[in-house]
């Protein structure tokens, strides 16, 4: 398979931790060069001087906060002045859990705007450099939730739900230029997100952690959690030459959780 990603440049989205760190790490691996993307600097940093460049590489970063996604736009503005971008990975923290009749207005409106404003004004920005190379990859991570909803994550059901109409739609609009837009759905996963899921969950079922622990891996088939790096090669292999003719789609990598096709 072709999953060479040398003289790649890969803007990588929420990598100061979790799936994007690894993303990151995995994508370097690979040959692309990295820019990283995080609100936290000090973490960015560390990413930064443990990533590969053995194929010579010349890594950066970028702060960004995307609750301001006008600050976010402004940034990108610089990014992209003097380089090109053929991989795009949006990520970023989901929406705290919580039913949804009990959501307040602005948990939604602060949801959509980290996650669809976010996701669009990096897509505007990138987009671009892709139609002139002509190669580009936008990978998503988004939730098995656009298949089946998941109790007590109400605004990130909903939110995400958006997310992947509006991945599936930019594919059409974009595959005629070589550029594909596809969208991650990891399963739990072992992050700092993770456990504070797993501390709701002991909430709810009057227990412990560790037995909260228990019964959601007891759902998984394969009765674990995804380690960060499992997502992390899912997402490179959507991002390598070898994907080129995959495009719009919703992959869950969630240890056969999901019970819908």
């Amino acid at each position: 398979m072709k999953l060479d990603l040398k003289n790649k440049n890969a803007l990588v989205c929420g990598s100061s931790a979790g799936i994007g760190k690894a993303t990151a790490k995995e994508l370097a691996h690979l040959g692309a060069t990295i820019t990283l993307v995080a609100r936290n600097e000090e973490k960015l940093k560390e990413v930064l001087a443990s990533l590969s460049t053995q194929n010579g590489q010349t890594h950066d970063y970028l702060v960004a906060d995307f609750s301001d996604f006008k600050g976010l736009k402004s940034t990108l503005e610089d990014a992209t002045a003097n380089k090109d971008f053929h991989i795009l990975l949006n990520n970023t923290g989901g929406p705290k859990a919580g039913p949804i009749f009990s959501a307040e207005i602005e948990e939604f409106e602060a949801a959509f705007t980290q996650h669809l404003k976010c996701n669009h004004i990096l897509a505007q920005a990138v987009v671009p450099g892709m139609k002139k190379a002509g190669y580009g990859r936008i990978i998503n991570v988004i939730s098995t939730s656009v298949k089946q909803p998941i109790e007590g994550l109400g605004v990130s059901n909903t939110i995400r739900g958006a997310v992947a109409n509006w991945s599936k739609t930019l594919a059409t609009e974009v595959g005629p230029f070589g550029i594909t837009v596809n969208n991650v759905l990891p399963g739990a996963t072992a992050t700092e997100r993770l456990d504070a899921i797993l501390h709701n969950v002991a909430k709810k079922i009057n227990g412990t952690f560790d037995q909260a622990n228990t019964m959601m891996q007891n759902v998984v088939p394969a009765k674990r959690f995804a380690e960060p790096e499992e997502i992390a090669y899912a997402i490179a292999f959507l991002a390598s030459p070898s994907a080129s003719y995959i495009n719009g789609i919703n992959l869950p990598v969630d240890g056969g959780r999901t019970k819908s096709l």
